[in-house]
């Protein structure tokens, strides 16, 4: 889910059929090489140090990427039908620019469009206000796994690839994993994924034997076939046996977590790049990055030394306990924003859902970078 749950019917428009996506079609792709407009976007990032000092820093995009990445979106379609079309929306775009186009400055980029479950499903189902057609999470995962045999016949040419996915996107990639890539031994291909926000299973104190056979936790950037895994929630307000991630539906299991800027364990600092103007969807305040305020020309902003990270157990599972190193008597802002809010009340189950990529991407692509040096290296 990229967005925060709100009472809202889901309507009597008309289901979405479920005939076969044509992905040689380049619309039916957010991003892919030669048509990549969604993901050719300014990602530069103004730098807010502690001393509230301003710096642009400008993105490139690698010419010439050695390995691919293949990435699935959250829940974003603002679509009222339950299942979404495979027309691209404004939301679909701003999604794929803040979660994925980064990735582009180590590998090519390949997004899929698919019929996942909207908004407008999602938060009819948690408001109880369900009417008409029921979504059908079976669309969304036959269109993902049909872009990826797509890709894999027509693109891969034997390339290494990193799987990159959000929320649903992680759920729907979780299960392509298990029916495509699972097996002993792994192919050589797959560099691993970064299936985030959402609830992967482990032996308590183990790496590997719970939702994959085969597939283990990440202990290293550079290792490959593994996976990063995690669920923020604010240090001060760790996840409950009511939240909706951290916990495993198998008590002999737990969720595994792995902290992407210290993969071995402990805390170290996130390089995070967040939105200069605010989280989309949420209806959360962005506070002044600086006081007296500057003005960003930027989309995006990165805050050195703020947010700091590390994997923490609570009742059934792993999180990624956020700390914000607030310093009141520095210039820079003390909070950040991202807490799923309904109707002016922070939904605490939820956690920091909505920034999970946000907050981590830099290091995400360190660990993309790592794994394609390691590839190349063998």
């Amino acid at each position: 889910m990229a967005g925060a749950p709100a009472a809202a019917a889901a309507g009597s428009a008309a289901p979405v059929t479920a005939g076969a996506a044509d992905y040689s079609k380049p619309e039916t792709w957010l991003c892919r090489p030669g048509h990549n407009t969604a993901c050719e976007t300014n990602l530069d990032s103004t730098v807010v140090t502690a001393d509230g000092n301003l710096t642009v820093e400008p993105f490139k995009a690698a010419t010439d990427a050695p390995i691919d990445c293949f990435y699935v979106y959250p829940t974003i379609s603002n679509d009222t039908t339950p299942n979404s079309d495979l027309v691209p929306g404004p939301e679909e775009a701003a999604v794929v620019q803040s979660q994925f186009a980064r990735f582009g400055s180590q590998c090519r980029l390949f997004a899929p469009m698919y019929r996942q479950v909207t908004l407008t499903a999602l938060r009819a189902s948690l408001a109880g206000t369900t009417t008409g057609p029921m979504a059908d999470r079976v669309i969304g995962y036959t269109d993902v796994a049909a872009a990826w045999q797509y890709y894999l016949e027509h693109d891969n040419n034997g390339r290494g690839v990193v799987l990159v996915s959000h929320s649903q996107g992680s759920s729907v990639l979780t299960q392509l994993i298990k029916d495509k890539l699972d097996t002993a031994p792994l192919d050589k291909r797959f560099l691993g994924a970064l299936l985030i926000g959402t609830n992967i299973a482990v032996p308590k104190d183990g790496v590997v034997g719970g939702t994959f056979k085969n597939v283990p936790l990440c202990k290293a950037a550079g290792e490959l076939g593994c996976i990063v895994t995690f669920a923020s929630f604010r240090a001060s307000t760790p996840p409950t046996d009511m939240a909706l991630f951290a916990k495993s539906a198998d008590p002999n299991l737990v969720a595994g977590c792995t902290n992407p800027a210290a993969l071995a364990g402990g805390s170290a600092e996130l390089h995070s790049y967040l939105t200069a103007s605010g989280i989309v969807l949420s209806s959360a305040p962005t506070p002044d990055w600086v006081k007296p305020p500057k003005p960003i020309t930027t989309p995006y902003v990165s805050v050195p030394g703020l947010i700091s990270a590390e994997c923490k157990f609570a009742t059934s599972g792993s999180y990624l306990a956020i700390t914000v190193n607030a310093d009141p008597a520095d210039p820079r802002t003390d909070e950040i924003v991202g807490d799923v809010i309904t109707n002016g009340m922070v939904q605490a189950g939820w956690g920091l859902h909505l920034i999970d990529i946000h907050m981590t991407i830099g290091n995400l692509v360190d660990i993309v970078k790592a794994k394609s040096d390691a590839f190349r290296a063998k």
